[in-house]
């Protein structure tokens, strides 16, 4: 008489933990795309622009994406062009780490911009991370070199006798030390 097929049964808490662990993996590697925004106006002076410039470098070096508004008022809102050429000069101060993600845009009183990264988030972090270690080992470096100085200066000099102290006086008479 032939026997019927072993059926092997399949440890469901297993599965589900080896799901888990999947997951939790995914998690680990997948980036937040976040959106940074800078806010300028259209009569803003040099330095204050290099200020903002330097802003919208940072994040777009961190790989995040940047979202520059240029907010108008009163009279400045009959020249969107002042806003539009400042945007461009912008995107052009920028074009080795970003590209224009969405093309200048007004509605009502703002004009606003997207800037997306060229490298990705997780490219990112791996850069600043490797960048963060090698400065750590670097300033390691020096401070070893620095110990080193300091002990072969030290071993020239002799130490000075240390001074001898002396008993300090009782105040309170009955009570014999």
């Amino acid at each position: 008489m032939a026997r019927p097929p072993v059926c092997k049964l399949m440890d469901y808490g297993k599965f589900k933990y080896e799901n888990a662990q999947k997951a939790r993996e995914a998690r680990r590697n997948q980036t937040n795309v976040i959106i940074k925004e800078m806010k300028l106006r259209p009569k803003i002076d040099s330095h204050d622009y290099e200020t903002k410039k330097g802003h919208v470098v940072r994040f777009l070096n961190a790989g995040d994406k940047v979202k520059i508004t240029i907010m108008f008022r009163g009279r400045e809102q009959h020249r969107p062009e002042l806003g539009f050429r400042l945007l461009q000069k912008l995107a052009e101060d920028v074009t080795e780490l970003g590209f224009v993600e969405s093309s200048p845009k007004q509605d009502g009183r703002n004009m606003t911009m997207v800037l997306g990264p060229h490298k990705k988030k997780a490219e990112a972090k791996v850069e600043h991370k490797a960048a963060k270690e090698a400065k750590a080992a670097e300033r390691a470096a020096e401070e070893a070199e620095e110990r080193a100085e300091r002990t072969e200066r030290n071993a020239g000099r002799q130490a000075a006798p240390k001074k001898e102290r002396g008993r300090s006086e009782n105040l309170d008479p009955e009570i014999e030390a």
